[in-house]
């Protein structure tokens, strides 16, 4: 989000424009100073104060259940803010920010174990928490070591079945359970991987290729919304 000339122009991270569709929230946002520029989070909360991702979806009849929280502050007064680290940054967004509105707030950092972070994460049972490195510096459209998502809600193992090639390594990692003796596949995973760990996975399981296709519900030949079909030979 960024304020210039006193107009506010909020928008996702692939550049796309939210102010016609939050417009309650541009309107909060223009308390920031000009010459500011934020990173955050649209969060839709319940009753009981809790993000809530149904209450998001429905927006348009939900508007008084939305907010904004800012996570850090990359430019204030036109000054570049990015190179600093991640302690410095907030201090800044604590001292400068200063909005009347209740729909915008400033996201809280702890400086706590991870274990009883997360303790007091699944003790509320919320989805997850952002853990990052107080000497890191911002850096946009990057996903680095610096920085990590944790979900704590429930899930399953799964077993990697196999892999689609990439730069590092590989692209996405095929993943399935067993069903008695039978491995079947679910879905291809990408996300949560950096360079340097897709770099570690690969050298663990490239030499356990072997010819032979392992999920018994493959090859799946019926398209995905996406086009993207997996077929024995992939």
């Amino acid at each position: 989000m960024a304020v210039k000339s006193g107009r506010v122009n909020l928008f996702s991270q692939r550049h796309k424009s939210f102010n016609s569709q939050y417009p309650y929230l541009a309107e909060a946002l223009a308390e920031l100073p000009d010459g500011t520029v934020v990173d955050g989070e649209i969060v839709a909360l319940d009753e009981s104060g809790r993000p809530n991702f149904n209450l998001l979806q429905s927006y348009r009849q939900q508007a008084i259940h939305i907010h904004y929280f800012i996570f850090d502050l990359l430019v204030c007064d036109n000054r570049d803010l990015t190179k600093l680290p991640l302690t410095e940054r907030c201090k800044f967004m604590k001292s400068l920010l200063k909005l009347e509105s209740h729909r915008v707030r400033i996201s809280e950092q702890f400086e706590v174990s991870a274990r009883d972070m997360l303790a007091a994460v699944r003790h509320q049972q919320l989805e997850g928490v952002i853990g990052k490195r107080k000497d890191s510096t911002y850096e946009a459209g990057k996903r680095t070591g610096s920085w990590v998502k944790y979900r704590v809600n429930r899930g399953q193992e799964f077993v990697i079945g196999g892999y689609i090639p990439g730069p590092h390594g590989f692209d996405s990692l095929i993943v399935g359970y067993y069903q008695g003796k039978d491995l079947m596949y679910v879905a291809r995973v990408r996300n949560g991987f950096v360079p340097a760990s897709r770099r570690q996975v690969f050298e663990r399981i490239h030499h356990l290729v072997c010819p032979t296709m392992p999920f018994a519900n493959l090859p799946d030949t019926l398209k995905s919304r996406w086009g993207d079909e997996l077929t024995a030979e992939k």
